[in-house]
């Protein structure tokens, strides 16, 4: 059995490094754009009794893992439109935990967040894909991680996504449910 660190960091703890350049962008934006089919492959011919398996002991099941992606990563995204907008704009952070409590997180259907998912990283990668050099520099105040670079933005949720198809692609290998 994985020990506690590798069900919860599946592909590691993020680390930031501010060596991006134009290859890393690429590279995180194709992340990014390949994100959503990653994750309907990694929850595709699911059950309902599977997707409210938690995925780790204490942590989320997979249903909320599939609504909490495109809620963070529609967070993420007005992250950068306000990096892009405004001069280091102080960013709002959010209460995950309580809002993978919400009732629609802990029963609703799935597949309005996968398509929401979708078109989400459509205009995401659109928008990641017009920047130039001096907007990739742009900055805005995570209120938790202090002053952060729209790289340092694609980075994080390039990961992002990663980790949490890694969270279900363990948990159906653990539990023998094939892919």
């Amino acid at each position: 059995m994985a020990g506690s660190e590798d069900l919860q960091y599946p592909i590691g703890r993020f680390r930031w490094s501010a060596d991006g350049g134009s290859e890393a962008r690429r590279k995180w934006v194709g992340e990014i754009a390949n994100m959503p089919q990653e994750f309907r492959s990694a929850v595709a011919g699911l059950t309902d009794e599977q997707f409210d398996t938690p995925y780790r002991p204490g942590g989320w099941t997979v249903r909320q893992l599939v609504h909490h992606v495109p809620e963070s990563h529609m967070n993420a995204y007005l992250r950068l439109k306000w990096a892009l907008t405004e001069e280091q704009p102080a960013i709002k952070s959010y209460d995950e935990a309580r809002w993978a409590e919400l009732p629609e997180a802990r029963s609703g259907p799935v597949e309005p967040s996968l398509r929401l998912l979708d078109a989400l990283h459509e205009r995401w990668v659109t928008a990641w894909n017009g920047l130039s050099d001096s907007e990739w520099r742009r900055t805005l105040r995570h209120p938790e991680i202090g002053s952060m670079s729209v790289e340092h933005l694609a980075a994080l949720y390039a990961w992002h996504g990663r980790h949490h198809v890694a969270h279900i692609r363990a948990l159906r290998k653990r539990s023998g449910w094939g892919e």
